[in-house]
C-alpha cells in the first residue's frame, strides 16, 4: 500500500507503469489504481488535529469569515468533456442519460471512523464499477468537508486518496467549512485548491503515490457543465453555524461576486431550464434548510439563493448540501412546483441526531416527507431524458441493518416531485 513516504510532486503525465491504458480525457489524467489494496486499518500519519480546536489562533478566529479566492475565469466553468474525454459523454448522450454520485462529509477524523468512510467509498465504488455504459455514474460531486478537521493537507492521503483509491471516475467538489479553516500561518483553502483547482491535472504531494490526478476545477465556486445537467457549485464559507455567500447587505465583510454568478448562471441557464432540456442543480455544503438546528438552515443563505432566482426567474430543480451530519428531504412548494432539498452529509465522516429539543417542524412553504436518516450513505442521481425528461434521487444507505433508503423521481416537465417508488 503506498504511504506519505512515497509522495511524489511529479505531474500525471510522467508516465507510471500499467496505467497507459487508463489514461483518460484531454489533460490525460487518472482516477483510480490499476489494483487497490485492501482497505485501511490505520492511520499512515496520526491526526492530532482536533487539538487545534484549544489554540489560541482557533479561539480568535473562530467566527471570522474566510476571503474567498478569485476563480481563474469569469463565469468559472468546467465542461466535464474536457475531463473524460468526449468518446464518454458521446457514450451518455447516445443513452440520454447520465448518472453520478454525490454525498458530503466524508472525511474520517480518527481511527474509529475508518471503517465508516471506506464502507461508503467502498460502496460508491462497487457500483460504478458494476454498470455498464450510460448507466455508470459519470463523476462524484463531493458536498464540501472533504478532511477534518482543518482541511490539512497532510490528511488528504488518509482522508481522501486511500479511500477512493479504486473510484475510477473524476471527483469534483465544493468546499466545506472544515476545508477552508485555516491554520496559523497558512491561507484558508491551501490544500484544497492544490487537490482540487490546479491549472493542469497533476500528481499531488499529497497523494501518498496514488496516482489520482488533481481536478482543476476553475475556483471553489463554479458550474459543471455535463450532458443534461448543470450543477452549480457554491462555496457557503467557514462558520459552523450559517452559510454564507455575500455580504447580506452589509452583515458581512465579503463581497457579492458569489450571488452575481449564481443571478447570472441561472439566466443562462433559464432557456434550457424552461424548455425542459437541461436540469438544473444548485449545490452548497450549508444547508438552506435542516432539522439539525446546530448546522443549519442558513436564513441568509436561503435568502440569497430565492433573492438569484427571483431575479433570474428561474429555480433550481434539485438543492443538494451537506454539513449536518445525516440524510434528510424537504419538499419546497412554491406554487405548482415542487422542488426537493436534500441533505446528504453522512458519507463517512459521523452520524448526528438532531439536538434534543430541535423543532423539526418545517417552516412554511416546505414539507419534510422522510424524516431524519441516521445511516451512512451517498446520492446516486439519475438524469434521465430517455423519455420523459426526469430526475432520479436513490439515497444508497450503507447501514447493514437498514438497508433500504429512499427515492424520488423529479418530474422535469410538471415540476412536481414523484414520492417513494414502489416497491421501496
Amino acid at each position: 500500500m503506498a504511504g506519505p513516504s512515497a509522495r511524489s510532486t511529479r505531474s500525471s503525465s510522467i508516465e507510471v507503469p500499467g496505467t497507459r491504458k487508463n489514461r483518460v480525457g484531454p489533460g490525460d489524467r487518472l482516477f483510480a489504481d490499476l489494483q487497490p489494496s485492501a482497505d485501511e486499518q490505520k492511520f499512515w500519519l496520526e491526526n492530532t488535529s482536533k487539538d487545534y480546536y484549544e489554540s489560541p489562533y482557533y479561539k480568535a478566529h473562530v467566527e471570522d469569515l474566510q476571503p474567498v479566492p478569485a476563480p481563474r475565469s469569469t463565469p468559472p466553468r468546467v465542461d466535464l468533456a474536457d475531463v473524460i474525454g468526449t468518446d464518454r459523454i458521446a457514450l451518455r448522450e447516445r443513452g440520454r442519460r447520465l448518472v453520478f454520485h454525490a454525498t458530503g462529509d466524508t472525511g474520517a477524523s480518527s481511527a474509529s471512523r475508518i471503517h465508516l468512510e471506506a464502507r461508503v467509498a467502498d460502496a460508491m465504488t462497487a457500483q460504478l464499477t458494476a454498470a455498464q455504459g450510460a448507466d455508470a455514474p459519470a463523476f462524484f460531486f463531493h458536498l464540501g468537508d472533504v478532511v477534518y478537521n482543518f482541511g490539512e493537507a497532510e490528511y488528504y492521503y488518509d482522508q481522501f486518496y486511500e479511500p477512493f483509491r479504486g473510484y475510477d471516475a473524476p471527483i469534483f467538489a465544493i468546499p466545506g467549512n472544515h476545508d477552508g479553516f485555516p491554520q496559523e500561518g497558512q491561507a484558508s483553502l491551501f490544500a484544497f485548491l492544490r487537490n482540487f483547482c490546479t491549472v493542469l491535472p497533476e500528481r499531488s504531494p499529497d497523494s501518498g503515490g496514488l496516482v489520482r490526478s488533481t481536478m482543476n476545477q476553475p475556483g471553489v465556486y463554479f458550474t459543471l457543465t455535463a450532458p443534461f445537467v448543470s450543477i452549480i457549485g457554491l462555496y457557503s464559507n467557514v462558520l459552523e453555524g450559517p452559510g454564507v455567500i455575500s455580504s447580506e447587505e452589509g452583515a458581512y465583510p465579503l463581497g457579492d461576486q458569489q450571488l452575481e454568478f449564481l443571478t447570472g448562471e441561472l439566466a443562462a441557464l433559464k432557456p434550457k431550464g424552461k424548455a425542459r432540456e437541461r436540469a438544473v442543480v444548485l449545490a452548497v455544503h450549508h444547508p438552506p434548510l435542516a432539522a439539525d438546528a446546530k448546522h443549519g438552515g442558513a436564513l441568509g443563505l436561503s435568502n440569497d439563493i430565492d433573492k438569484a432566482c427571483n431575479r433570474a426567474g428561474v429555480w433550481p430543480d434539485l438543492v443538494l448540501s451537506g454539513h449536518a451530519h445525516l440524510y434528510q428531504r424537504f419538499t419546497r412548494h412554491l406554487g405548482k412546483i415542487q422542488i426537493p432539498y436534500i441533505v446528504a452529509g453522512s458519507g463517512g465522516h459521523n452520524v448526528n441526531s438532531p439536538p434534543p429539543g430541535d423543532d423539526l417542524t418545517p417552516p412554511d412553504g416546505y414539507t419534510m416527507p422522510v424524516g431524519p436518516r441516521l445511516d451512512y450513505g451517498f446520492l446516486t442521481i439519475t438524469v434521465d431524458f430517455s423519455g420523459r425528461p426526469r430526475v432520479l434521487v436513490d439515497f444508497n444507505s450503507t447501514n447493514p441493518k437498514r438497508p433500504k433508503g429512499d427515492e424520488i423521481i423529479i418530474d422535469l416537465q410538471r415540476r412536481v416531485v414523484e414520492e417513494p417508488l414502489a416497491g421501496t
